[in-house]
């Protein structure tokens, strides 16, 4: 609350719109409901990692991923073309046009996988990700299981498994933890 009284008093003096008085009266935690209905921390990223998920321009999954150290968002991603390259929507998947089943050949399809670009967001950030937790929707890959093991990945929470199932192994070898939850309620509530 604290962070918002200031941030709030620093808007006020730029655009002279809000003051500090109103800042007293702001009310965000009194509701009852809010309090029964906030959502578990695993549900909570996942619910990020989904809405990250819509930028996908994959025609066959769309896939987000959040990576998260003490509760702070390092980076996100999903799946798509590299930057400034035609996409999948755009082109059309030429693993569909070979006839590629889902999970073999990566290397065929443009798209950055979702937790690829996660970890490559991430790379420029104030923070190392080492020992931070990957919120995906889908398990990985094997290529992405081993960035992730490279970049200091500890767990993956995932809800939807994909079919390359290769990354169980490297996993298990590394003591990397994979913990599938429950799809979280895809509604988001908003008090005013």
């Amino acid at each position: 609350m604290k962070f918002l009284q200031i941030f709030m008093a620093k808007k006020a003096t730029k655009n002279k719109t809000a003051t500090t008085s109103n800042i007293k009266h702001l009310n965000l935690t009194k509701s009852a409901r809010r309090k029964e209905k906030r959502p578990k921390v695993d549900d909570y990223f996942m619910k990020i990692a989904l809405v990250v998920s819509e930028r996908a321009t994959c025609r066959r999954h769309s896939v987000g991923a959040v990576i998260v150290k003490d509760r702070i968002i390092l980076g996100t991603g999903y799946n798509g073309a590299p930057k400034g390259a035609k996409d999948c929507l755009e082109l059309g998947c030429l693993r569909d046009e070979l006839g590629i089943k889902s999970g073999e050949r990566n290397e065929i399809c443009r798209a950055v996988h979702a937790e690829q670009n996660a970890i490559i967001q991430s790379a420029g950030g104030l923070m190392s990700i080492e020992g931070a937790t990957m919120y995906c929707t889908h398990s990985p890959c094997n290529v992405c299981a081993k960035m992730m093991a490279n970049a200091g990945i500890k767990e993956v929470v995932v809800f939807e498994k994909y079919a390359d199932q290769q990354f169980k192994k490297l996993f298990k070898e590394l003591g990397i933890k994979i913990r599938k939850i429950k799809k979280p309620e895809l509604s988001i509530d908003f008090y005013e």
